[in-house]
């Protein structure tokens, strides 16, 4: 199987600051579900613009199933959910229009879609668990509710990664619990490459393989139970206690 995603000793400054990131190498092999944790401000969207293409390293590489990231030709079936405060949940759609835009973009289809285009837009829907609000407006649907639509609008591009940026941001506790038990059941239905990027990690700890910590390098990369303590005694990096 390909290398999903491969970086070779990357660093990278915003316009001649200091080092956001510094020789950073990771690679993530097709199918696995990695979190990728850290402190505020310690590098890991930055690391992910990076892997995904949308940030130019300022040495080292950056590569996607083996293509130059920048330039990958597959840019369609990336699946990638900004952070929040970027996905536009304001807008009047419905939950079928925006996942629509999803199968779309996938496409590069103009006009209306076609029947097996909606049938992977209701297959989409579907398997996040909104069936029965395809018709709402985005907007009236509560947060978790608004993060799976976003989910299965990645889904409809029938994505080979998907990449999740701070998910849980505004959701409560046990919304988080949904969205962990949805990616764990994509993970193994769709065999997609997860990658989960946050600074807490209460709902998704029971499902991923390996965890990524980021502070300007990687700090540790491996199964989270070798990492003593961890879950219990960093509370910047997970979002609730267990009782």
């Amino acid at each position: 199987m390909p290398v999903a995603v491969e970086l070779r000793d990357v660093s990278f400054a915003y316009d001649g600051g200091r080092p956001v990131l510094e020789h950073v190498s990771l690679s993530v092999e097709a199918g696995e579900f990695v979190a990728i944790a850290g402190p505020n401000g310690g590098g890991k969207t930055t690391m992910m613009r990076v892997a995904l293409g949308l940030e130019r390293p300022t040495s080292g590489e950056a590569r996607l199933f083996g293509e130059p990231a920048t330039r990958f030709s597959g840019r369609s079936t990336l699946g990638y959910l900004a952070q929040r405060s970027q996905l536009g949940v304001d807008a009047p759609a419905t939950v079928r229009e925006v996942v629509s835009a999803g199968r779309l973009a996938s496409g590069g289809l103009l006009g209306p879609l076609r029947r097996r285009d909606r049938a992977i837009v209701a297959e989409a829907i579907e398997r996040v668990g909104l069936s029965d609000h395809s018709d709402v407006p985005l907007r009236t649907l509560s947060g978790g509710q608004q993060q799976r639509a976003f989910i299965a609008k990645a889904l409809a591009a029938q994505p080979s990664l998907l990449v999740l940026d701070e998910p849980t941001t505004g959701v409560d506790v046990e919304a988080q619990e949904a969205l962990a038990d949805l990616l764990d059941r994509l993970h193994r239905e769709l065999a997609v490459t997860v990658l989960y990027v946050s600074h807490e990690f209460g709902a998704v700890e029971r499902f991923v393989e390996r965890l990524v910590l980021v502070r300007r390098g990687i700090v540790f990369d491996g199964p989270p139970k070798d990492l003593p303590g961890f879950w219990h005694d960093r509370s910047h990096v997970h979002g609730h206690h267990h009782a």
